[in-house]
């Protein structure tokens, strides 16, 4: 963008700059006593960016939005031609609660449904299971069979709504479920809309929320990535999860590192079970984090959008340009809020909101302030959706597509991070890949070091939290939390043995005798679950076949 003579002359005055202007003021005045580094303290913050810092090739590292390498934005008009989908996330304890807020949140103005579920559901145990015992409904909606579903999805038309499931090791049975709602509503399955997280990988980095070993894991998703091209090609066969691997306390440049390592790791399986990269690839989606640091999360979005392109294409000769177009949902950071002056999360949220729409997310969820202590209230959830509504339509930030660039200190950290990141991807390829690094324990040591020197810089004051380490108050005013019903947990399984008094129990057992046979092969097992969902066989019965015949993982065995 400048000549080199330029370049030096800018280099050359910011030198005496420094030594004269503003070093004389920081000699007489001091700066303030804190350290200056990106919010992960992956990237030291200088006082000030100039041309020489941001030396970009803007037709090579920027180029136009819609085109090659998509660092200015995945579609050509962006938030000018169709805002974010705005979701929140629900899942109350159960399922015709869940409905009930679903039609709240409609009602609202939200734009797409985001769906959490309980712990029983999410590891593949019926609410009956001794494993569930205290956990149904507590963090999220209990699932057992279609049922559930039906009543979860009541009165809510799915050819006119998008919705996210949060659910990785049953990810095929709940995917099943929701095909066979929409086949229920005479729906064709190719209008059918909404993204499966799906993303396992991440579950033996960061949440241990997996059943199967990773090897058998991996076939379902690629069995998942199979269907659905043929079948539900608008729904997003994987959500490939940064989120989670941040909360765990990763930086930026790690966060978008090892979800691309996992994105590689499926995409190389796929293409190992015989699928063509262009066919599914364009089904692919990811999901990440937004912490406080505007600038520095901003630039991390547009750097997975030039990475992602760029691995594509030079890994996997990526033809189809859908193929190359990381499109990516946003959550606001759950690590980030905090249980004193919760009032303050309200405003740590609404910043993150704003990282993640300048940096060009699809999609966004925006946490409610009391999600330190439990779910949401529907005033919380109110607040959080009016903080995106605001966003959209009062503060300017979605009219013009991708603000920040030409910002010298924003092109340096996307920079940066895009650095930072290809190396560690570079170290796990040394290591065999992220299957293999992730087996050894190597990527979790990496963010537990991480974690760990954040906690401390917190716990010695370098780093202030407001209202935890700094600026606290010694009384909190008490407010209302969502509560679950302590006798929701009986109510559900009485309604779970009236679906199996009730239903056709040799359908059943043929259906599940279908999936244990395709599961003993190498047929795609999918539509067995779709008929084993429409038998109204369990969330357990379908999970326990699998774990017949894949067998559960143990870690360091």
């Amino acid at each position: 963008m400048y000549d080199p003579e330029e370049l030096a002359a800018i280099r050359e005055a910011k030198e005496s700059w420094e030594a004269g202007t503003y070093g004389e003021t920081v000699d007489r005045f001091g700066e303030r006593e804190e350290t200056f580094t990106t919010d992960t303290g992956g990237q030291e913050v200088d006082p000030l960016y100039t041309p020489a810092d941001a030396e970009t090739d803007y037709r090579e590292d920027l180029g136009y939005p819609g085109e090659e390498p998509y660092t200015r934005g995945v579609y050509s008009t962006m938030h000018r031609g169709r805002l974010w989908t705005m979701r929140q996330y629900a899942g109350m304890g159960t399922a015709a609660e869940t409905n009930e807020r679903f039609q709240y949140l409609i009602d609202e103005g939200s734009s797409g449904l985001s769906m959490a579920f309980d712990l029983p559901t999410q590891m593949g145990y019926d609410s009956d299971a001794a494993m569930a015992e205290g956990e149904v409904g507590r963090s999220g909606v209990a699932i057992d069979t279609l049922d559930d579903f039906e009543t979860v999805f009541d009165g809510i038309p799915l050819d006119e709504v998008s919705t996210s499931m949060t659910i990785n090791a049953p990810a095929a049975v709940l995917l099943a479920m929701y095909v066979a709602m929409g086949d229920e509503q005479g729906v064709p399955r190719e209008e059918l809309r909404g993204t499966i997280q799906n993303d396992i990988m991440k579950e033996y980095i960061a949440r241990n929320l997996y059943i199967y070993p990773p090897k058998q894991s991996i076939r379902l998703i690629t069995d998942i990535f199979e269907f659905c091209a043929a079948e539900v090609p608008s729904f997003n066969t994987i959500s490939i999860s940064g989120y989670h691997i941040r909360e765990a306390g990763s930086t930026a440049a790690q966060e978008i590192a090892f979800t691309l390592g996992d994105g590689i790791e499926y995409v190389e399986a796929a293409i190992d079970a015989g699928l063509d990269v262009d066919e599914f690839a364009p089904q692919l989606s990811f999901f990440f984090n937004a912490h406080n640091n505007i600038f520095e999360e901003a630039a991390k979005f547009r750097a997975a959008r030039r990475m992602w392109a760029r691995i594509m294409e030079e890994r996997f000769d990526a033809d189809n340009p859908k193929s190359k177009q990381l499109k990516f949902h946003t959550q606001t950071g759950g690590s980030t809020l905090t249980a004193q002056q919760i009032e303050n999360n309200v405003v740590r949220v609404s910043y993150q909101a704003l990282a993640a729409v300048l940096g060009g997310t699809q999609s966004l969820h925006t946490n409610g302030k009391d999600e330190a202590l439990a779910l949401p209230t529907e005033k919380s959830v109110r607040t959080a959706l009016r903080t995106q509504q605001i966003l959209a339509h009062e503060s300017g930030a979605a009219d013009t597509i991708d603000p920040l660039a030409g910002s010298y200190y924003v092109e340096d950290l996307t920079d940066g991070i895009e650095e930072g990141a290809f190396e560690i991807i570079e170290e796990v390829d040394r290591r065999g890949g992220m299957l293999e690094a992730v087996e050894s324990g190597w990527v979790q040591r990496q963010i537990q070091d991480v974690a760990f020197e954040r906690q401390q810089e917190i716990e010695e004051g370098e780093r202030i939290i407001v209202g935890v380490n700094e600026f606290e108050v010694d009384e909190e005013p008490e407010m209302d939390l969502e509560e679950v019903d302590p006798e929701q947990e009986q109510n559900q399984r009485d309604r779970l043995n009236e679906v199996k008094a009730d239903r056709d129990d040799d359908a059943v057992d043929d259906a599940l005798a279908g999936l244990r046979e395709a599961a003993r092969g190498t047929e795609n097992v999918i539509p067995h679950v779709v008929d084993a969902v429409k038998a109204y066989a369990t969330v357990q019965e379908i999970s326990d076949v699998l774990r017949d015949e894949f067998g559960e993982y143990k870690p360091g065995r």
